[in-house]
């Protein structure tokens, strides 16, 4: 159908499918950012604080299947419409439970808005490749891509300007923090912008000329659950996803503390929390030079190199312009680039590394104080970057056709990992601190490596047909 549309069509189709990629992005990162000024707003405790994210992620698993039941029903078109709207919903709905102080209703509108997400990601991706040529599809989508992982850098940020106090930014002592702090009101403004926003983009996209395409063919749901592999990588997502918004959840409460992070201010903690997922953003690019069939070493290399200015670039403005943080950031980069080196071609060996690393990380953090227990957490994401695509593709594996997409329907409902992982590392630190809960996300990552040694081999019986696999690809959750 794709080959039917006019250029004009798909290029237009393009700026707005464009547009909902960031605007998902952007929207889950600024959920999972929430939980601290939310903390302060509510006067909560940790567990209940990442509540905001068991709000957000249970959606995945109660509306996954339903949402690709809708989006076969009324389409790929219609159902982002329908996703827009339900943000738009969502964002109003902050009004009255925001005026009336009321934690529960808070969670329900997040939950409303996640649905909204779940809808948006599950018509999205495929549509994508219809707006053109076959053949270009996979570029399509890595620019997409690209814009939603811009999206996850661009939200902690946004929670700086609009939501923590000027005091709270520019005051250096503990006593004008605590007037400063974050109001139930502070939160609002954010909203009404995600609302309005994506009403008119809805509505935008409602009246373009744009096809409403469908899903074609039948696959039988429950011969998908004889792949051992599949399972197994399937619980590496809920692992993967729930390690990922654990950290990126707890990073801010954590570096604020004088004897862990260093005692930096609370807005540029949260500025951190940018860098952690714009980690993601830069692993996710040099996946993508080291994945492609360009044959110029040159070519290559300039490549890579325009990327280590981009996280230098990236890493300079995130941190207020500090030059001596940037070029940290950029080793941590480097280093990333050449460990991704040692497994490309091997979709296992490269998960089974980044796993490694980022326990040590972690775990190095978690025995560690000052700058080395700040910047071994934050650059977590760096490695965080490529393990969606590995563990999505080695769960797949040996499948046919009609069971991969079955298949990626029981994955996606694992990214409710977001919404269990969290919870139970905010008890950890309520139970004894914020340091200690990291050994939550540690054995969420040796799971992982599990699987990427273990776990992902498949039965002789099973995989007699088997293809090899991709080793690095388009993150088709959010994050990312």
């Amino acid at each position: 159908m794709s080959n039917n549309l006019d250029s004009k069509t798909m290029k237009v189709g393009m700026v707005f499918i464009s547009m909902v990629f960031f605007i998902f992005g952007f929207v889950t990162t600024f959920i999972i950012t929430l939980s601290d000024p939310v903390m302060e707003a509510f006067d909560l405790s940790y567990t209940e604080a990442f509540l905001v994210n068991s709000a957000f992620f249970i959606s995945y698993a109660v509306f996954s299947i339903p949402a690709g039941w809708v989006v076969k029903t009324i389409g790929y078109k219609n159902s982002i419409v329908a996703g827009l709207l339900i943000y738009a919903v969502a964002g109003f709905l902050f009004y009255p439970a925001i005026g009336l102080e009321s934690y529960p209703f808070f969670l329900g509108a997040i939950f409303i808005l996640s649905l909204g997400t779940v809808l948006l990601q599950t018509a999205a991706n495929p549509y994508v490749t219809e707006l053109g040529p076959s053949e270009t599809a996979s570029g399509r989508l890595n620019l997409t891509q690209s814009l939603n992982s811009i999206a996850t850098w661009l939200a902690p940020l946004f929670i700086v300007a609009l939501i923590i106090p000027a005091e709270a930014i520019d005051g250096a002592v503990e006593e004008v923090i605590a007037e400063a702090a974050v109001q139930p009101g502070d939160l609002l403004l954010p909203f009404l912008i995600i609302g309005g926003v994506t009403l008119v983009i809805g509505i935008a996209v409602a009246w373009i000329r744009l096809p409403n395409l469908s899903q074609e063919g039948e696959g039988n749901f429950s011969s998908t659950f004889k792949y051992r592999h599949m399972l197994f990588g399937a619980f590496g997502i809920f692992c993967y996803v729930g390690a990922e918004v654990s950290i990126g959840t707890a990073i801010s409460s954590y570096i604020v503390q004088p004897d862990l992070g260093g005692g930096i201010s609370r807005s540029l903690a949260i500025q951190f929390v940018g860098l952690y997922w714009a980690g993601a953003m830069i692993g996710r690019l040099f996946g993508a030079i080291s994945m492609s069939d360009i044959k110029n070493k040159q070519t290559k290399m300039l490549m890579v190199l325009g990327v280590l200015v981009w996280a230098f670039i990236v890493s300079f403005y995130t941190l207020d312009w500090n030059l001596q943080m940037a070029m940290v950031f950029l080793g941590f980069a480097v280093l990333n680039y050449g460990l991704m080196q040692l497994g490309v071609g091997n979709a296992n060996r490269i998960l089974a590394i980044f796993a490694i690393v980022a326990m040590v990380l972690a775990i190095t953090s978690m025995l560690s104080t000052g700058r080395l227990a700040l910047w071994t957490i934050v650059t977590i994401g760096l490695f965080n970057s490529i393990m969606f695509p590995n563990i999505f593709s080695l769960a797949v594996k040996g499948l046919d056709r009609s069971e991969v997409s079955l298949a990626s329907g029981i994955i996606n409902t694992m990214i409710v990992g977001g919404a269990i992982v969290p919870v139970v590392t905010g008890a950890v630190a309520d139970l004894y601190n914020i340091e200690v809960a990291f050994i939550v996300p540690v054995i969420c990552y040796a799971y992982i490596l599990f699987f990427a040694l273990v776990g992902s081999k498949i039965k002789p019986k099973e995989g007699a047909a088997a293809a090899p696999s991709p080793t690095m690809g388009a993150d088709p959750s959010h994050k990312e």
